[in-house]
């Protein structure tokens, strides 16, 4: 019954929409996002990418006004993830969904975008399968397969051939697991376990000890960003593995730049492959570094959610000039297949097939500058990266 009800108000709700966006001036965009709790800092970095957004190019597409309405899921939780989009359709009368910052969040409200005529823009949630699961989802940011694919050839380059896999126990997680172990069996390393941790994981020690008597040279890990990979980087450090020789090999998520401060020295020299740094040498990320940093008011804060929310900003501007303002989801999506650009973080493009983003992934090592600041510096870059997870994809 509870289904019928939504099902209908969501109807009712497109009929209206689409004769008020007729003679509106206003394009509404629901960004869900953890905006409380112990992930906020991500959801402060979706909003200063947006804020830089309308910094540098303005708010409006042709006579159209873009107005930006925030809901705060603070934690992964699928219900209350689509109960917020529901609301933000129905009530709020959004054309836009985006943000999402938890890959079960963004599962959860697909299934009601196309009743909805509302496409979603994914600004970070890794896992390959989303845009699957929508021909009306586009992602912006990166999955988990394609910053981790990378780190096998890292490592065996290195002489590395044993390594231990220890990661998160959900999508993003999983994906990280698999095409690590895919690319490293590949070249002829071996992983010699895989460990796969609760989400709600905070205390680290036991693992420790399982990487040092699993006998690898190195561990591959994967937190979601946040209090865990800070915990995480901690232990590893205090448990004597990297005094002992082994290596901490990781996607990005391990050393975004907020976490750096409290990283300290025991950081410096590690290596991860991303899709972003804030340090990355070019015009654009400078002009964007500047407008989000003001944005985001504490320039330490400034992390990679912020450029994929900027990035999905310019998706959703040529979205709306493709529509006139209008609702018509699928257009809009069709309008973004192909499209290419100089992003903040180098050459990005979105896959006419996948409607996943195409980009450069940077190897990134943990240096010192000269004032003292810890950074993420590019010293490699693979580049044009699509996501090799989608062959995986269920």
């Amino acid at each position: 019954m509870r289904t019928r009800i939504i099902a209908t108000a969501l109807a009712l709700a497109l009929s209206a929409g689409a004769s008020a966006t007729a003679i509106a001036e206003t394009v509404k965009v629901g960004v869900i996002g953890p905006f409380s709790g112990p992930f906020a800092l991500q959801g402060k970095n979706f909003k200063a990418g947006i804020d830089a957004w309308f910094a540098t190019h303005g708010n409006k597409v042709g006579n159209d006004t873009i107005e930006v309405i925030y809901r705060d899921v603070p934690q992964p939780d699928p219900a209350q993830s689509k109960s917020a989009a529901q609301e933000l359709v129905v009530k709020e009368k959004v054309q836009y969904l985006a943000g999402f910052y938890f890959t079960p969040d963004a599962m959860a409200v697909t299934p009601i975008l196309k009743q909805a005529n509302v496409p979603m823009v994914v600004m970070n949630a890794a896992t390959s399968a989303i845009v699957t699961k929508s021909p009306l989802v586009v992602r912006t940011s990166f999955t988990t397969w394609q910053t981790s694919t990378p780190m096998a050839k890292v490592a065996y380059d290195q002489g590395i051939r044993k390594v231990i896999s220890v990661v998160s126990d959900y999508g993003p997680g999983v994906d990280a697991e698999n095409a690590f172990k895919t690319a490293f069996t590949a070249l002829g390393g071996q992983v010699v376990e895989t460990v796969r941790m609760p989400l709600s994981t905070n205390d680290f020690s036991p693992i420790m000890q399982r990487v040092k008597d699993s006998g690898a040279q190195a561990v591959f890990a994967f937190l979601p960003s946040g209090p865990t990979t800070l915990g995480f980087v901690k232990a590893f450090n205090e448990n004597g593995l990297k005094s002992g020789g082994i290596k901490l090999l990781a996607p990005g998520d391990l050393t975004q730049e907020s976490d750096l401060p409290a990283l300290g020295d025991a950081a410096l020299g590690m290596l991860t492959t991303f899709h972003y740094s804030v340090a990355h040498d070019s015009p654009e990320n400078k002009a964007f570094v500047e407008a989000a940093r003001k944005a985001i008011g504490n320039p330490a804060e400034l992390s990679f959610p912020a450029v994929a929310a900027y990035d999905g900003m310019y998706v959703i501007t040529r979205m709306i000039a493709a529509t006139g303002g209008k609702p018509d989801a699928q257009k809009a999506v069709d309008a973004v297949k192909g499209l290419a650009w100089v992003s903040p973080r180098g050459p990005v493009s979105i896959d006419a097939e996948s409607r996943h983003i195409t980009e450069n992934i940077y190897l990134r090592e943990v240096a010192k500058a000269a004032d003292g600041t810890y950074y993420n510096k590019e010293i490699a870059a693979f580049e044009t990266q699509g996501d090799p997870g989608l062959k995986a994809a269920p």
